[in-house]
């Protein structure tokens, strides 16, 4: 399977830590709290879950794309990280969730199924990947026409830096020191310019954000860091 868009060094870190992914009070402590939020947010952009297909792209151990499952959606879940999905698919054990995971490409997927998703999320994974232009392209080809994507990223400002960067893994040890590489972040307007590039056209936009003090994540209007994107495939979206 040829792999053009992933980059060796991120898989090995994220692939070192797998098999903490379902601990809540670990490294991925983050994305247990905030999928609480992400989960609602998808689901009231599209409509609600239930009866839909979904596709979750750079689904790491699961987390999403178990709560997706639970809440009625028929989820594929696709990384390029084995031990990852190892961990996702023996979680699957206890929860009796029926994810469907598959250790695919994005890219390789949307030429084998083409407009073959109701939604698909990419979560936390834009800013971890050498050409992200290419994964929202391909997330574009395997939604269907008139389908939802919603993407979770990192603004690339001054704020985002201090915050996602030096609070959350130097000051506040949110984040093992070097999750993120900043000149990966992505603001806005550059993953809208891509978006509208695969035919994709923007609904809507939050932010997902965290208060030090209560030590909890909300959503609201401030995109300066963290957001979540969403959009919508023309019907005669790119093929």
């Amino acid at each position: 399977m040829p792999v053009t868009n992933a980059d060796p060094a991120e898989l090995a870190k994220f692939s070192a830590l797998a098999h903490r992914w379902w601990d809540p009070t670990s490294e991925f402590k983050p994305l247990h709290d905030i999928n609480p939020l992400r989960l609602a947010y998808v689901a009231e952009r599209c409509g609600g879950l239930r009866g839909k297909t979904v596709l979750d792209v750079g689904c790491g151990g699961g987390i999403l794309a178990e709560a997706m499952a639970a809440e009625g959606a028929q989820v594929t879940g696709i990384d390029l990280s084995e031990k990852a999905l190892g961990v996702a698919r023996l979680h699957q054990f206890e929860s009796g969730s029926a994810v469907d995971y598959r250790l695919i490409a994005a890219e390789t997927l949307a030429t084998e199924s083409p407009e073959g998703f109701d939604v698909v999320t990419c979560m936390e994974l834009l800013e971890h990947v050498p050409q992200p232009e290419s994964t929202v392209a391909a997330c574009a080809r395997l939604a269907k026409r008139g389908g939802v994507l919603a993407f979770s990223t990192i603004n690339r400002n001054a704020k985002a830096y201090l915050f996602a960067v030096l609070g959350a893994e130097y000051i506040l040890g949110l984040l093992p020191r070097g999750t993120h590489d900043y000149a990966r972040f992505l603001k806005p307007s550059e993953l809208a310019s891509h978006a509208r590039k695969a035919g994709l056209e923007a609904e809507a936009i939050i932010g997902l954000n965290y208060n030090a003090l209560t030590r909890r994540y909300s959503l609201g209007a401030d995109t300066s860091v963290n957001y979540i994107a969403t959009f919508r495939r023309h019907d005669s979206g790119k093929r």
